[in-house]
């Protein structure tokens, strides 16, 4: 049985894998181009596993930002890996061992959560171990390659790939929020408040990561206060 949940596994993360490798692909030149070596964006993929937190610490990297400030906004961006993990914890087969928890929430990422959240049934281990042995390679290969193409390819086409993380950005927000409008409202008000922060006089002088900081806690904050959601529960 083990076999085949791993088995399993490994032919659902296969399409993780792909669109890993496309967003890591733009990291790993995104990387080169912030003065970080290959060795170095390789490893911050294989620890991390996290798009949007490695390229928001990417920035502050680049701009030369306190350990505090990287360190805030890695908390704030993905703290929802563990109220994911936390809810896998729930649905795991009972009986598991300790050691299976940790080594599964090394690699509880969005979509990987979305897979094993849709498993029937109780989660064996060896299913989202089946899927983290094909998507991890993928971000981590496609970290490389990206960092490796960022040293050959010439400026004019590092730029035109580099759009493509925004592009990713916008194929995660635009389907929630065409559906409802309370998250189009919640994004609309990020992006304006982001926009003051860069312009206004003393708020441009603010760093990009306390920018991320305070925009994702003060829209979030705000929204679950005014449009709290209903417990369908009972």
């Amino acid at each position: 049985m083990r076999n085949i949940d791993y088995k399993h596994g490994l032919r659902d993360g296969i399409a993780v894998a792909l669109g890993y490798f496309a967003v890591a692909f733009t990291f790993g030149m995104a990387s080169v181009s912030s003065g970080l070596g290959i060795l170095q964006a390789v490893l911050i993929s294989l620890t991390n596993v996290t798009s949007a937190g490695q390229f928001s610490g990417l920035e502050i990297i680049a701009a030369s930002g306190s350990y505090i400030e990287i360190a805030l906004t890695q908390l704030i961006i993905n703290l929802r890996y563990s109220l994911m993990s936390f809810s896998l914890a729930q649905k795991l087969e009972q009986g598991r061992r300790v050691r299976h928890r940790y080594l599964m929430a090394y690699s509880v990422t969005d979509e990987i959560f979305a897979l094993d959240a849709n498993f029937s049934g109780p989660l064996p281990p060896a299913y989202h171990y089946g899927i983290t042995s094909v998507a991890v390679p993928g971000w981590v290969f496609g970290t490389l390659a990206g960092a490796v193409s960022g040293n050959i390819l010439p400026a004019f086409a590092i730029s035109a790939l580099g759009i493509a993380i925004y592009g990713m950005f916008l194929a995660i927000i635009i389907p929630p929020a065409r559906e409802n409008h309370i998250i189009l409202l919640v994004v609309l008000s990020a992006m304006g408040l982001s926009f003051l922060f860069s312009i206004l006089p003393v708020l441009k002088n603010i760093t990009s990561g306390f920018v991320i900081i305070i925009t994702t806690v003060s829209i979030s904050g705000i929204a679950a206060w005014l449009r709290p959601i209903e417990d369908k529960i009972g």
